[in-house]
């Protein structure tokens, strides 16, 4: 498929009292068109630094980045009218309507005015749209802002924590719209800590740790590529877990036993441990493997520092290189 974005090789040091602190270590990503991509990372892991680069916020090291086949930051100018991005809060006039603030942008921007309703009937504040923003709860400053980057209807959409705020029912209607811009072929780059909501919203997933790209891929080849091996059995007559417990230890295998299933660790062939227990008059009922959620995977790449040169990924095989000529060297 089409990249909308692509970033390789990407580098940055700041200047900080306690010496050289390096934000960006050779970072790589790469969305195709089309896509909910999530962009994740702990706090000081160089993904905001990664979003304000993009934008032309802060100019980097070095690296290769190109936005729609464009180069960056070159070509920043004929590329931004089709990017629209949230990175931090944005601030708003206080006693403004939204209506009147999404309207003076549109303005600004020489946008067709209808935009305006089409914007705010997306992410749900058509209804009060004549309230000054000074009333806004969080969440409702959070869907204004994302109204004002839907205002040009862009091609490729930057949200840092748009779902910062909102409440559970805001969050979900935030995951349709997402949905719905996707199958509208708008490609979505999300920033969130809400991860079981990335796993659900977005189709791949880029993971960044002390500068560094650890993961990435489609979400399900991530969480495949990270699978511990382990396997819940339950067994027909509860009161048999005790002895089925005793069984599979004696038999080498390490096992986490709870209140109606025992959890297996490392298992190779799942249909030895039906097959040991049948042996011994101990029937399984239940025999599925534990997929790995993206929470978990997320905290066993970023707990601990990435290993030099070694990039954990699942895409190596399908990303292109960009080209030499195309790099962005400071």
């Amino acid at each position: 498929m089409t990249a909308v974005l692509e970033i390789q090789g990407l580098r940055k040091t700041y200047r900080a009292r306690g010496g050289p602190r390096r934000a960006l270590d050779g970072f790589e990503m790469y969305v195709e068109a089309g896509q909910v991509h999530g962009f994740l990372g702990p706090n000081g892991s160089g993904k905001t630094t990664t979003l304000r680069t993009l934008l032309g916020l802060i100019k980097p090291d070095s690296g290769e980045m190109r936005i729609l086949g464009h180069e960056l930051p070159r070509h920043l100018p004929s590329v931004v009218g089709q990017v629209g991005a949230i990175v931090e809060s944005p601030q708003f006039f206080a006693h403004f309507t939204a209506r009147d603030t999404l309207s003076l942008l549109a303005d600004a921007g020489s946008l067709p005015k209808e935009r305006v309703d089409w914007a705010l009937e997306l992410v749900g504040l058509r209804e009060r749209a004549k309230e000054r923003v000074k009333t806004y709860s969080l969440g409702m400053k959070q869907r204004l802002a994302v109204a004002s980057a839907l205002l040009k209807q862009p091609k490729l959409l930057i949200l840092d924590e748009p779902a910062n705020g909102l409440d559970p029912g805001g969050i979900r209607e935030m995951r349709d719209m997402m949905a719905t811009l996707s199958a509208g072929g708008m490609t979505v780059v999300l920033s969130s800590h809400i991860l079981g909501e990335i796993q659900l919203i977005c189709d791949s997933v880029t993971i960044i740790s002390l500068g560094r790209r650890v993961a990435a891929g489609p979400v399900a080849e991530v969480l495949q590529a990270h699978s511990s091996g382990q396997v819940k059995v339950a067994l027909e007559t509860p009161a048999d877990l005790s002895a089925a417990a005793q069984v599979l230890i004696a038999a080498g295998f390490q096992l986490q036993a709870n209140a109606d299933h025992l959890t297996l660790s490392g298992v190779d062939k799942p249909a030895l441990i039906a097959r040991l227990l049948a042996e011994r008059q101990l029937y399984v009922s239940e025999l599925t493997p534990v997929t790995a959620d993206l929470e978990s995977v997320f905290l066993e790449l970023t707990g601990t520092a990435p290993v030099p040169g070694q990039v954990r990924s699942v895409d190596q095989s399908v990303r292109p290189e960009l080209t030499p000529q195309s790099g962005v060297n400071s």
